[in-house]
């Protein structure tokens, strides 16, 4: 089946409405409300970015459609693991006739596809976004689409070929990881071993599992300092346990990269307070997954497929960039071109 049009197109075609009349697009949506339920795993900096994202495009798709939003946030409360409560939220949402779910979650991936085919056929529409779905069969995969990117080629592998290229082929690390089974883990931990395998000089020595969070990755990183004080860098999975990891080295009085010599520690995400700390000295670089680009991409998504009864792809992916300090300014600017959204939902 071929590819809808790009929004840009549609708009872009649609002719100039006479003043107190309908645009064609407007007639076409029909002043549709659509009930959106959003929940990420965690409530985090990074999922606020994607918030704002998400309410920037859905504004611009108001003002050009006449669509209307209803918005809606769970996370669970406690940690990564607390997925029971995701499965509560989506079966309470469905069972209030959400139009569109939107789901980032840590649970088991074959539990969540019972979840997501009841609410499908009850006609809740699931997208996932920032979800490893390149570890499963698309055919085991039951929801609309799934927004995000690829986390062994688009992660794992570039944060470990920055270190070896950063450190010339030859060193110690130590890596902090997300909980233990975790589907991030496995997928970013492959492409981050293909990379040290084309690096045969750069051996790992340790790791520790920072559960996804700033302050564990602290006393991950504190422990892994202890044993191994003489490493070269530091491979946090996630940002915040990076970020945990940076208070750490300067913690031990240890030296962090100066662009010659010193830890170098290399994050993933692409939060704000990562690019100050690379500002700052005090993260190397970090592998931004795309906040924005994943939100407007999962509100398009959603718009295309719902409102406008189009054709999506299963899986769609967006770019994800390094930052260091010599782009920093770049990707800071483009993120903070949507944290002020003219309207929330």
């Amino acid at each position: 089946m071929g590819q809808p049009p790009p929004l840009e197109a549609l708009e872009a075609a649609a002719p100039k409405a006479a003043p107190n009349s309908l645009t064609p697009s407007k007639k076409l949506v029909n002043g549709r409300t659509v009930q959106v339920g959003f929940t990420p795993p965690v409530l985090s900096e990074y999922y606020t970015q994607m918030e704002n994202a998400a309410f920037t495009r859905m504004a611009q798709l108001e003002d050009l459609y006449g669509v209307k939003w209803k918005w809606e946030k769970s996370s669970p409360t406690g940690n990564f693991n607390a997925v029971e409560q995701q499965i509560s939220t989506v079966q309470t949402w469905t069972s209030r006739k959400f139009d569109v779910v939107f789901i980032c979650t840590g649970a088991n991936f074959a539990t969540m596809q019972g979840v997501y085919k009841n609410a499908m056929n009850a006609g809740t529409k699931i997208f996932q976004f920032n979800q490893p779905v390149e570890l499963y069969p698309v055919d085991q995969i039951n929801t609309v689409s799934n927004i995000g990117y690829d986390n062994r080629a688009q992660s794992g592998y570039v944060a470990g070929k920055f270190i070896a290229d950063t450190l010339k082929g030859k060193g110690k690390i130590v890596q902090i990881m997300g909980p233990s089974g975790s589907d991030w883990t496995k997928a970013r931990l492959i492409g981050f071993n293909q990379a040290l395998s084309e690096n045969p000089g750069i051996e790992v020595v340790g790791t520790a599992d920072g559960g996804y969070l700033r302050d564990k990755g602290l006393s991950a990183a504190q422990d892994l300092l202890t044993r191994h004080p003489d490493i070269n860098a530091i491979y946090g999975e996630n940002e915040d346990m990076a970020l945990g990891a940076s208070q750490a080295v300067d913690a031990a009085g240890l030296k962090q990269w100066d662009g010659s010599q010193g830890i170098v520690i290399v994050g993933a995400d692409g939060l704000l307070s990562g690019m100050d700390a690379i500002r700052n000295g005090k993260l190397t670089a970090t592998v931004d997954v795309n906040s924005v680009d994943n939100a407007i991409r999962m509100i398009d998504t959603a718009f295309q497929s719902v409102v406008l009864n189009n054709y999506v792809p299963k899986i769609s992916n967006i770019t994800t960039h390094l930052v260091t300090k010599d782009n920093v300014e770049t990707y800071a600017s483009y993120i903070n071109g949507i944290m002020a959204p003219k309207k929330t939902y």
